[in-house]
């Protein structure tokens, strides 16, 4: 018990530390890999409490694709980060009363400010059902039973959004070649073969 309140607050350290780095350092990149390491300790945490398929589903979704899939895209860029941080004052009194209205959510949903049956606090009073069935069960039936239609609407989203990105980026633009891969697939050997005959030393 006591090495996993240890484990507990060392991945909890890591993760706010992480999190805060993201926010504050000078370079981009070093950005994300500060949130990769956040994403990590997140995952550790939730090995802690038993979700072990969350944990690697973070791991393997956020960890090994959309972070990732930053960190090129950063890298690839050239980012002026004086010009990003222009402003920042500016928008200080927002983004700190959003930070607010977040920690007061986490709160409520905490059950700080009064426990209701649907709070974090009155979770520990279902125990042992919920520990009877499986991590991945417990998700696939919440999933496909409760929230299905929300999955399928969000899947239609994400489809929609895959169309948009593709039918944007391959438009059409004079002087760009693209491949046209049914004429390379039919072809004829005389179409792809040149045959040439060359006399000894004297060259093509």
């Amino acid at each position: 018990m006591i090495l996993q309140a240890l484990a507990f607050y060392v991945f909890a350290a890591v993760t706010m530390a992480s999190g805060a780095m993201v926010v504050v350092s000078r370079n981009p990149v070093y950005s994300v890999l500060f949130l990769i390491l956040a994403f990590f300790n997140a995952a550790g945490l939730f090995v802690l409490i038993g979700a072990e398929f969350v944990a690697m589903i973070l791991v393997i979704v956020y960890v090994g694709a959309v972070a990732v899939l930053f960190l090129f895209v950063v890298m690839m860029l050239d980012i002026n980060i004086t010009k990003l941080k222009e402003g920042f004052l500016e928008y200080l009194p927002v983004g700190a009363l959003v930070a607010i209205v977040l920690a007061l959510e986490i709160m409520f949903g905490l059950g700080v400010f009064g426990s209701t049956p649907g709070t974090v606090m009155t979770l520990g009073q279902h125990g042992a059902k919920v520990a009877a069935v499986e991590n991945t069960r417990a998700i696939g039936q919440v999933l496909y039973t409760q929230y299905f239609y929300l999955f399928q609407v969000a899947g239609a989203v994400l489809l929609v959004a895959m169309i948009g990105a593709i039918v944007l980026t391959l438009r059409s633009r004079p002087g760009v070649r693209r491949q046209k891969v049914g004429e390379q697939l039919y072809r004829s050997k005389a179409d792809a073969i040149s045959v040439v005959k060359v006399t000894t030393r004297g060259g093509v």
